[in-house]
């Protein structure tokens, strides 16, 4: 398993860091949680791809390497494995959203 630790403290980033880089810098957030999760609420406009599909579906992600990333689950766990694998795929604008959907409901900021 890969340690959340192992990213640069820079890399990491708040939900509403997340929501204003989105709209900003055309940010892109990748949802890594399962169907089940995503299908309760999810932010609107994120990707879905969960975790443990996100290597054999990284070509639906290319048109975005050259835009900053952002990873995201429930709690922050699965966004930084999804991170690490972005960034070894050749993104190199990627970033964690600190506590995941939990911190963007907590932020009051909206899903669907």
């Amino acid at each position: 398993m890969i340690s959340p630790f192992a990213m640069a403290e820079t890399d990491v980033i708040s939900a509403k860091e997340a929501a204003t880089m989105r709209v900003r810098n055309k940010a892109v957030i990748v949802d890594v949680r399962e169907n089940s999760d995503w299908n309760e609420h999810h932010i609107h406009g994120a990707i879905h791809i969960p975790l443990s599909q996100l290597n054999e579906r990284l070509p639906e992600l290319e048109r975005y390497k050259n835009l900053p990333v952002i990873t995201q689950c429930q709690a922050g766990l699965r966004s930084a494995q999804a991170q690490l694998m972005l960034k070894a795929a050749g993104f190199s604008k990627v970033y964690l959203m600190n506590g995941g959907i939990q911190a963007w409901h907590e932020q009051g900021l909206v899903t669907e």
